[in-house]
């Protein structure tokens, strides 16, 4: 294994370890992947993220299958694949069961334009994907239907979040800002209706958001 290649692989790593310690997804759930030559390196099924070494990351195939002598692939790694392969602009998928993103999933419900902040995901919602059972086929293409149109993340029915980017800080990144906005979302629905921002106001906001965060350039 090439320095290249394990560092990629470590990355993996810290990321998962992360998410554990950040709360965003607890234990042996979430995982996560990165594209990688002609497929790409995720996370085995079942093994604790503080054990996981380097060699323990698996390389699948971009149609999935998966070359002898590895563990076992995570069981979501169908979704993983056809998220890569539907988008070439990302090169990572994030998935974890934060508690107030899941908690709205558990309803059915994605995140509407309650705060402008709903645009950092590309779209003037975040919606939820319909329900299917965790590691099929049907799960994906319902992943992949609501995410059509150039959304970075959605959440699942009954499940959790995912997010993708073009780098594993990106994908994470945008994995906090999803489970803060349904953390927001939820509180501010204590309280009573929230007034959702308009579509027109959403599209000024994602026209904004394509410079967002960018440095002015030196003289």
């Amino acid at each position: 294994m090439h320095d290249h290649e394990r560092a990629a692989r470590q990355s993996l790593i810290d990321h998962c370890r992360a998410m554990n310690a950040s709360g965003l997804s607890l234990n042996k759930s979430g995982n996560a992947s990165l594209r990688w030559g002609e497929g790409l390196l995720i996370t085995p099924t079942g093994r604790a993220y503080d054990r996981l070494l380097p060699e323990d990351i698996v390389y699948l195939d971009a149609d999935g299958s998966c070359p002898p002598g590895q563990l076992i692939p995570s069981s979501e790694w169908r979704f993983h694949c056809d998220i890569l392969r539907a988008f070439p602009d990302a090169n990572v998928v994030v998935h974890v069961h934060s508690t107030h993103a899941t908690a709205l999933a558990c309803l059915g419900e994605g995140i509407p334009a309650f705060h402008y902040m709903v645009a950092v995901a590309g779209g003037d919602r975040i919606p939820c994907a319909d329900y299917a059972t965790f590691g099929s086929g049907e799960l994906s293409d319902n992943v992949l239907r609501v995410l059509d149109g150039g959304l970075r993340a959605c959440l699942m029915s009954n499940h959790g979040q995912v997010t993708t980017g073009k780098t594993l800080a990106e994908a994470y990144t945008l994995a906090e800002e999803v489970e803060n906005l349904a953390r927001q979302y939820m509180l501010a629905r204590t309280l009573g209706p929230t007034r959702n921002l308009p579509t027109e106001e959403m599209a000024r906001v994602l026209e904004k958001f394509k410079h967002y965060g960018q440095q002015r350039k030196p003289d």
